[in-house]
C-alpha cells in the first residue's frame, strides 16, 4: 500500500500562528512554536479545553500494514487473504512500534514546561508571572517553579516518566535536601532501586552529582551576595558543632531585616576547626573576619552571637572588627542550669531516668503500665527519656512521670510483673517524688524562655534581658513550700544568670540585646530596670542616634535637608490674592507645613515622642510595628533594623524537631563537602 500523505492538523483551527509564537483563540494564552510541532497546542487544549480539544489522528499519516498470506495456508486456517492493521498516534498498549519508528517519536518528545516558559539567551522566563530562571539544559527548576507558584496550570506530559537529566537533578536535589553523602549514589542499593523504577536509567557518578550541585551553589550565592548588597546592617552567627570526636566546625550564618520589614536569614560559610580538642578564640574569630571579606559586607556587622561557653570574642577582633559579641541565649541558660544542678537532684534524675529505661525496654512492663491507664482513666502516653544533651528533656520526663505516677506504682507493686527485687531497684521514694514535683515547675518556665528566644519567626534578641529580669526577680525567687534541693537550685541559677547577663554591670546600656529591647516597641519602657538604669538606657539611645545623625550628615547631605522642615521666607512668595485672605494658608506659609505634623523630626524629639508612646501589647510582631510606625521615627527605624536582625541564639529552632534534625544530619556529611551542603541546604 502507498503511505498516505500528511494533512493540516484540526488543532489550528484554534490557534494562530504569530511569529515564533501561537496564540490559543479562545483564552488568549501564548505558547512558543517550534518548527511544525503541534503537541504542546493540542497538551494546552486537552489542559485547559477539553471539552473543544481536537482530535489528533490526522496529526500523522495512518500507516497500514499489509501482510499476504499465500492461497494455501489461508485456506488451512480459514482467515481471511489479507490482515491490516492500522497504527495511529495514539495507539494501545498492545500496539508495537518498529524501533525505527520509536526513536524517533522519543527524540521528538518535548517537555510540556515549554507551554509556560520561554527560553531566552542562557535564562528562561515565565510567561505567567514574568519570573526568571538561569537555564542549564535541564527542566527541573521550571518544573518545581510550575509547581509552587502555578499549581493549577502543573504541565503533564501524557503520563511518561522523567527524562534521565531530570532523574539526576532529583537525585542531587535529594542529597541536597537530606544532606546526604555524595557518596550516596555509588550504593549498591540505591543503584538497585533506580534500575528497578527508571528503565535503562544510568546512574551518575559521586562526580558528576558533585558538579551538579556545585552549580546549585554557585546560583545561590550569586543571589545572596546581591541580596547581600542591599543590606545595610546585618547580624552574624557563629555556631560551633561537632561531627565526629575529631571533626569540629564553625558555621557563619548571617541575618539582616529587609526594606519591607521581613526577617531573612542565611548561611555563609562553614570553617573546619583545629581538632586539638578546643577552638581557640582567635582561630574563631579569624574565620569571622575572614568570611566578611569573602562576601562583602565588611562595615555591615552590628553584632556576632556565637555559642562558645568560653566567648570568642579578642583584640584581633576589636582591631580589625567594630562589631560587638553576645553569647547564645540558649547556651547561657544550658550552663545556668548545670550550675544550679546540685547532687542531690542529679541523683533524682538519675533514679528517674533507670526507671523510665525499665518501662521503656520491657514489653510486660509496657504492656501493663497501658492497663493500668485505662484501668485508671489516665492518657495513654508512653514514658518520656531524657537526653544528657539537653537538659530540657529532663523536664519532659517529670512531667510525664508525674502524670503516671499511681499507674506506675501499679505495676511496680504488682509481683505477676515486676518481682521484690526489681521493684525495690526501682522504686522512687516518696521525698523524691515531691522533689519531682516541686523541681518540674521551674524546669518548666526555663524551657519556656528558651523556646520563646529559640523562635525563629519573630524578633527573639529583644526578649532576652526582660526574661532573664523576670526570671532573676520572680520565678527563680525561693518560696515558703519549696524544697531544700529546689531553693538552692534556684540560687545557684539566679548568681549564673547575673554573672554571665552582666545584669548589674554599669556598661548594661551598651550591650546589644538591651538596645534591641529599647527599640521594641513591647519592651521600650524598661521597667524591669531600675530608674538609674533606665536613664543610662536613654542617653544610649540618644548617643547612637547622633551618631546616625553624623553619619547620615556624611554619607547623604541631601536626604538629611529633606528630613529637616524650612521655614519658608515669605517675602520670596508669590501669594495669590486668594491666598492672603486666608488664615490658615498664611499661618502654613509662616510656621511651615510639618509645624503640627504628627512625624519627629529632630533626633532627641524623635527619642523622647517614641518612649511616650502607648507601648503596644505582647502578642504583636515588632517588625510589623516598625513598618506602620517607621515613617513617625524614621532615625529610630533606622536603628531598628540594625539591631532588632540579631538573633538570640546561634542556631534558630534549636528546641523545634526540625532544629534537631538537622543539627544530627549534618554530622553526616564528609568534611570536603560540609560548606557547600550546609549553603545549599540552609538558603533553599
Amino acid at each position: 500500500m502507498k503511505r498516505t500523505g500528511r494533512r493540516r492538523s484540526s488543532v489550528w483551527d484554534c490557534f494562530e500562528q504569530l511569529g515564533n509564537f501561537v496564540r490559543c483563540m479562545k483564552c488568549d494564552a501564548r505558547l512558543k512554536y517550534c518548527g511544525g510541532a503541534t503537541s504542546s497546542m493540542i497538551n494546552h487544549m486537552s489542559r485547559h479545553h477539553p471539552s473543544t480539544a481536537p482530535s489528533d489522528e490526522d496529526e500523522k499519516p495512518v500507516i497500514c500494514t499489509v501482510q499476504c498470506v499465500d492461497d494455501e495456508s489461508a485456506a488451512a486456517a480459514g482467515a481471511d487473504i489479507m490482515q491490516v492493521a492500522i497504527m495511529s498516534p495514539h495507539v494501545n498498549a498492545g500496539a508495537r512500534l518498529s524501533e525505527r519508528e520509536y526513536g524517533e517519536r522519543k527524540r521528538l518528545k518535548r517537555s510540556s514546561v515549554w507551554d509556560i516558559f520561554v527560553k531566552v539567551d542562557e535564562e528562561v522566563h515565565c510567561t505567567m508571572c514574568d519570573t526568571k530562571l538561569k537555564y542549564r539544559s535541564s527542566t527541573t527548576s521550571m518544573m518545581y517553579h510550575i509547581k509552587n507558584k502555578h499549581p493549577d496550570t502543573m504541565p503533564g506530559d501524557g503520563g511518561s516518566g522523567a527524562t534521565h537529566a531530570e532523574v539526576t537533578e532529583l537525585i542531587s536535589r535529594m542529597i541536597e535536601r537530606d544532606m546526604l553523602p555524595v557518596s550516596v549514589v555509588g550504593g549498591d542499593g540505591f543503584r538497585e532501586l533506580l534500575a528497578h523504577t527508571v528503565h535503562n536509567y544510568k546512574v551518575p557518578s559521586a562526580a558528576d552529582v558533585t558538579r551538579l550541585v556545585e552549580g546549585h551553589f554557585h546560583e545561590k550565592a550569586e543571589e545572596l551576595v546581591a541580596q547581600l548588597a542591599n543590606v545595610e546592617k546585618l547580624a552574624l552567627t557563629a555556631d560551633l558543632w561537632t561531627a565526629l570526636p575529631f571533626q569540629r566546625y564553625v558555621t557563619v550564618s548571617c541575618s539582616f531585616i529587609t526594606a519591607d520589614w521581613q526577617g531573612r536569614s542565611a548561611v555563609l560559610q562553614t570553617h573546619k576547626l583545629p581538632s586539638d580538642g578546643h577552638a581557640p578564640a582567635d582561630g574563631v574569630t579569624g574565620r569571622l573576619l575572614s568570611t566578611v571579606q569573602i562576601w562583602g559586607i565588611a562595615g555591615k556587622v552590628t553584632a556576632c552571637v556565637h555559642n562558645s561557653a568560653r566567648g570568642i570574642s579578642s583584640p584581633q577582633a576589636f582591631i580589625r572588627g567594630t562589631w560587638d559579641y553576645a553569647t547564645c541565649f540558649a547556651t547561657t541558660l544550658q550552663v545556668a542550669v548545670s550550675d544550679g544542678l546540685s547532687e542531690a537532684l542529679v541523683g533524682v534524675i538519675v533514679a528517674a531516668g533507670k526507671l523510665v529505661k525499665h518501662f521503656n525496654r520491657s514489653l510486660l512492663a509496657s504492656e501493663a503500665l497501658e492497663t493500668k491507664q485505662v484501668q485508671m482513666c489516665l492518657p495513654q502516653h508512653a514514658l518520656i527519656q531524657s537526653c544528657k544533651a539537653r537538659w530540657d528533656t529532663i523536664c519532659d520526663m517529670f512531667e510525664r512521670l508525674l502524670e503516671q505516677r499511681w499507674a506506675i506504682k501499679a505495676v511496680l507493686s504488682d509481683r505477676t510483673i515486676t518481682n521484690r527485687q526489681e521493684a525495690q531497684s526501682l522504686e522512687i521514694e516518696d521525698d523524691c517524688w515531691q522533689i519531682i514535683e516541686n523541681f518540674t515547675p521551674v524546669l518548666a518556665t526555663l524551657k519556656w524562655a528558651t523556646t520563646v528566644i529559640s523562635a525563629d519567626t519573630e524578633v527573639s534578641i529583644s526578649n532576652i534581658y526582660p526574661i532573664t529580669f523576670s526570671l532573676i526577680q520572680t520565678h527563680l525567687v525561693p518560696r515558703e513550700n519549696d524544697v531544700e534541693q529546689v531553693s538552692e537550685f534556684k540560687l545557684k541559677v539566679q548568681d549564673s544568670l547575673r554573672n554571665h547577663m552582666e545584669v548589674d554591670s554599669s556598661d548594661l546600656a551598651s550591650k546589644p540585646a538591651l538596645i534591641a529591647s529599647m527599640l521594641d516597641p513591647r519592651h521600650k519602657h524598661l521597667s524591669f530596670l531600675t530608674p538609674t538604669g533606665r536613664l543610662a538606657a536613654k542617653v544610649k539611645l540618644h548617643d547612637l542616634v547622633s551618631k546616625l545623625d553624623v553619619i547620615t550628615a556624611t554619607v547623604g547631605p541631601k536626604d538629611e535637608q529633606q528630613e529637616i522642615p524650612v521655614t519658608p521666607d515669605i517675602s520670596q512668595v508669590a501669594m495669590p490674592a486668594q491666598l492672603r485672605s486666608d488664615t490658615k494658608n498664611t499661618m502654613m506659609l509662616l510656621l511651615g507645613d510639618n509645624y503640627s505634623s504628627p512625624y519627629a523630626t529632630d533626633s532627641e524629639a524623635q527619642v523622647d515622642y517614641y518612649l511616650r508612646d502607648i507601648a503596644p501589647s505582647l502578642d504583636i510582631n515588632p517588625l510589623e510595628w516598625w513598618r506602620v510606625n517607621g515613617p513617625r521615627f524614621p532615625k529610630l527605624a533606622t536603628l531598628a533594623r540594625h539591631y532588632l536582625c540579631v538573633p538570640g541564639v546561634s542556631l534558630p529552632s534549636l528546641l523545634s524537631e526540625a532544629g534537631q534534625i538537622f543539627a544530627t544530619m549534618r554530622t553526616r556529611l564528609s568534611p570536603e563537602h560540609v560548606d557547600m551542603m550546609i549553603f545549599v541546604n540552609r538558603n533553599a
